[in-house]
């Protein structure tokens, strides 16, 4: 279970996150939704140590992770597949997965096998620069590398962003297959409304930095839910 109480965090002397509490129960789907620039790409940023916590508390399981920075968090069991995917373009699709086995410890030597299984397109690019991949293959790249280690907490920040319908398709699958597995959790930050209902378990509308609404998909209002998604 990843549990945020209270947090506050944000750039420079600029605060962006103002109390922000939440839930994620063991492999359940947490989505986190709400226009662009109220503070959801922070809260990744933060949850993954990239940003301090400023005020609030932050646990994994029983483990207070509040102070711990990226590499521990990492280390710890919380992955990452950022906006934009950020691969490595120069290094080949091998290389670019082999390094989401260095938060491993100790350190793996063989990329596991059952998450090559969830994108068969990879291995039939081992050699190929991670730039020369297209939008979806580089996404499916991310997720690979992310899940290398195996975390407690997934983290997905838009993987549907300039994807193509097939793919997203795909990405569906690969999220219910992770909690399937019953091994890892899931915080999703989403725009589209179709792909959340797909997917979430739980849902947490954010506005302003702060969470405003949140429920389970079934008896969350989502009249409430889509104003807060209208620019």
């Amino acid at each position: 279970m990843l549990k945020l109480q209270g947090i506050e965090s944000g750039y420079g002397e600029s605060p962006v996150l103002r109390g922000v509490s939440m839930v994620v129960d063991p492999a359940k789907v947490v989505c986190l939704v709400g226009r662009n620039g109220v503070g959801k790409t922070t809260l990744m940023r933060t949850l993954t140590g990239q940003l301090k916590i400023r005020q609030g508390r932050m646990t994994l399981g029983e483990q207070e992770v509040t102070g711990w920075d990226s590499v521990k968090r990492a280390r710890g069991g919380i992955g990452y597949v950022p906006q934009g995917r950020e691969i490595f373009p120069q290094l080949t699709v091998k290389e670019n997965l082999l390094l989401g086995l260095e938060p491993c410890v100790p350190r793996r030597k063989a990329f596991p096998e059952d998450v090559l299984a969830l994108f068969p397109v990879l291995p039939q690019m081992y050699h190929r620069q991670g730039g020369d991949l297209s939008g979806g293959q580089q996404q499916q790249l991310a997720f690979a590398r992310a899940l290398a280690s195996r975390p407690k907490v997934l983290l997905l920040d838009e993987p549907t962003e300039g994807i193509q319908p097939s793919i997203v398709e795909e990405i569906q699958d690969v999220i219910r297959g992770i909690k399937a597995k019953g091994e890892t959790s899931v915080i999703l930050v989403e725009q589209s409304i179709e792909f959340v209902r797909s997917v979430a378990d739980y849902i947490y509308v954010m506005d302003k930095g702060t969470i405003v609404a949140e429920g389970v998909q079934d008896a969350i209002d989502m009249e409430q839910f889509e104003h807060y998604l209208t620019v």
